[in-house]
């Protein structure tokens, strides 16, 4: 099992550790005042924060009424900072998104006018009720953190993070993303119904009027930056490393690390998810207050990662597998460090 580095950069470890646990303390009380409105669904607030500290993106998936928007909502709530809150529908267009050039007569001059974007946090809300043309126009922003209007380009906000909702794809009215955009999503979420204990709650916590989103802000987009220069120090070993690319890599050519389920899969996870698992099992260490990465925090988050990148053959459609269940399969084959 690997573990914290020894020796020369045990100290430096152990002080980055102590200094963690400090710095993570404001997001740790941002989970919980999220938990405050939000009933159950732990995972998803866990994730929104890993993908905030990550400096990556979210596609939360489930069916309506799920309190997906919600849970956006309050996390911005939480956070001293500019929010905008995006309806994708099939009549909406790409200026709608980026915004556009304005002619202005008195001036004789064409002016810029912002869209919606152009602010800290986005919640696309059922992000795939727009048609491609629009999906594509979140392409530049996401990736580059800057939109183009006209022959001009213009950078986006720091800490700048989409949380896009979508509804599955068998729900009527709904279009695929296409795999250039889903790639650029760190994790995506799958949010299911609540259990009994937990829709009791529901009931008698949101039945109501005026149901109650009190959140009281822990943390600003200045303490987001930093900390993500600490998350940039932390620790990941040499056989961490390697077991995080061979979980990518079994996913391209399985046979070459004796898993049977070549035949499930057309495409593998791109190198972006080498990266985007990386960063996200950093900032599962920083959120549990370590300084290093462990192979359980790797473990923990891969099938977010992994699971809207690896695309299955119909093969696997007809035998009712998902790319879930070849994700799992990997992971419950691949020994851990």
């Amino acid at each position: 099992m690997a573990s914290a580095p020894a020796s020369n950069t045990h100290d430096q470890i152990n002080q980055l550790t102590e200094e963690i646990k400090l710095r993570s303390e404001p997001f740790r009380r941002l989970a919980d005042e999220v938990g405050r409105v939000l009933v159950g669904q732990r995972q998803l607030v866990h994730r929104m924060l890993i993908g905030l500290l990550g400096n990556g993106h979210l596609l939360i998936e489930g069916v309506p009424g799920l309190a997906k928007t919600t849970a956006v909502a309050c996390l911005a709530k939480g956070i001293h900072t500019e929010f905008q809150r995006i309806q994708f529908t099939p009549d909406l267009l790409p200026a709608d998104l980026i915004g556009t050039l304005i002619y202005r007569p008195q001036d004789q001059k064409f002016a810029i006018q912002k869209g919606p974007i152009f602010s800290n946090l986005i919640l696309a809300d059922e992000i795939n009720r727009a048609p491609a043309k629009v999906q594509s126009a979140l392409l530049e922003a996401m990736q580059e953190r800057q939109v183009t209007i006209g022959h001009e380009t213009y950078p986006l906000d720091d800490p700048f993070l989409v949380l896009a909702t979508q509804n599955p794809i068998e729900q009527e009215g709904t279009y695929p993303l296409p795999e250039a955009q889903l790639d650029r999503f760190m994790l995506k979420v799958i949010v299911g119904y609540p259990n009994r204990d937990e829709e009791k709650v529901i009931l008698s916590r949101m039945s109501r009027t005026r149901p109650a989103l009190d959140i009281t802000p822990t943390t600003t987009p200045a303490e987001i930056l930093s900390a993500r220069d600490l998350i940039d120090q932390i620790y990941v070993d040499d056989k961490v490393c390697d077991y995080i690319v061979d979980l990518v890599m079994a996913t391209r050519d399985p046979g070459a690390y004796k898993l049977p389920i070549a035949d499930l899969i057309q495409f593998g996870a791109s190198p972006r998810a080498t990266i985007n698992l990386t960063l996200a099992a950093k900032a599962n260490a920083f959120l549990a207050g370590r300084g290093y990465v462990t192979p359980a925090d790797v473990k923990h988050i891969a099938p977010d990662v992994l699971r809207h990148r690896v695309i299955i053959t119909y093969e696997a459609e007809a035998e009712e597998k998902t790319s879930d269940d070849v994700v799992r399969a990997i992971l419950d084959s691949m020994p851990s460090p």
